[in-house]
């Protein structure tokens, strides 16, 4: 029987759990539980692909930069992309580790520093709406802006803060790598944060990009090239929920991509939440996947025996 390849994007709840557990502690706490539920499938003889977010991990090297600043260079977005997918990715594959010796198993982990492509024509580069950083005054963020040529935006009243461009992802560079490392049996944890924004210039050389790229759009572009079965989506809910938070809210079991866009059209999935997940699912699948799923780390070996989360299909 063929083993099944799963690329699991783990969200922003599987690494901090509060704004009183930010700490690298705090967060290798929370990966070691994720891990478990993941080694979980491992132990079933799935081929396991993770994926996680990055975004307060790149908020904290910016802070760092901010208040280092005359005393050290500053760091470049991409690099500081880089910098969070390796730290992150050792945080969980010593996690992987320790729960596979628990287990008896013997299976080999590696975080693959990744590259995503970007068109450097892209229009969101245009129009960079990705609030990074922490807030400034406006005669701070006015320096910033001449200086730095940084694009800022006034925020409800909190302050300005640098935004960047959020472009869609059109490959992931080391995708055949990865796929090679998961046919000989390797858990991989890859690209990280929506992986490293890259333009490729007349040349065919890459460059870094000052960009943030969606990790669930990134994890359904490397799902698609490494041919995985399933696409899964680790989130803070245990299901899809149409009327989220209000007293008739339900849960939804299984999604057609024509329902999925017919529930996006009528405002159900809000933005910068389940929304990119949905379209996540909905590429993925449209992409020649056979089905994506959604779910919690602590539901995910009952979801993929179908006994909870919420199955997109065809």
């Amino acid at each position: 029987m063929k083993m099944k390849t799963i690329v699991i994007a783990i969200g922003g709840n599987s690494l901090i759990k509060d704004a009183e557990h930010r700490s690298v502690v705090d967060q290798y706490a929370a990966v070691v539980e994720t891990a478990h539920h993941i080694a979980d499938l491992v132990a079933r003889g799935f081929r396991v692909v993770i994926t996680h977010g990055n975004g307060p991990q790149v908020g904290f090297i910016l802070l760092r930069s901010e208040h280092s600043r005359g005393l050290l260079h500053e760091v470049p977005l991409d690099s500081i992309g880089a910098d969070t997918q390796g730290a992150i990715g050792y945080q969980i594959q010593q996690a992987m580790q320790n729960d596979f010796r628990r287990r008896g198993l013997t299976k080999s982990v590696a975080t693959v520093v990744t590259q995503a492509l970007v068109d450097k024509n892209d229009p969101a580069f245009q129009k960079p709406t990705k609030p990074i950083g922490q807030f400034y005054k406006k005669e701070e963020a006015e320096d910033r802006m001449r200086v730095e040529k940084w694009s800022m935006v006034e925020d409800a009243g909190r302050g300005w803060r640098r935004v960047v461009a959020s472009p869609k992802p059109t490959r992931i560079i080391e995708a055949d790598a990865i796929k090679h490392l998961v046919a000989s049996g390797c858990i991989v944890i890859a690209a990280g944060g929506g992986g490293i924004p890259v333009v490729q210039d007349e040349q065919g050389d890459l460059h870094g990009a000052a960009a943030v790229i969606d990790k669930d759009l990134a994890s359904a572009v490397l799902a698609k090239e490494i041919a995985a079965d399933m696409l899964v989506i680790s989130t803070a809910v245990e299901k899809v929920y149409l009327n989220f938070g209000k007293p008739d809210q339900k849960a939804l079991d299984r999604l057609t991509v024509a329902e999925a866009k017919q529930y996006m059209t009528e405002g159900h999935f809000k933005p910068g939440s389940m929304l990119p997940k949905i379209q996540a699912c909905i590429q993925f699948i449209e992409n020649g996947g056979k089905e994506a799923l959604i779910t919690c780390p602590e539901t995910l070996p009952l979801a993929l025996d179908g006994k909870t989360g919420t199955r997109i299909v065809a």
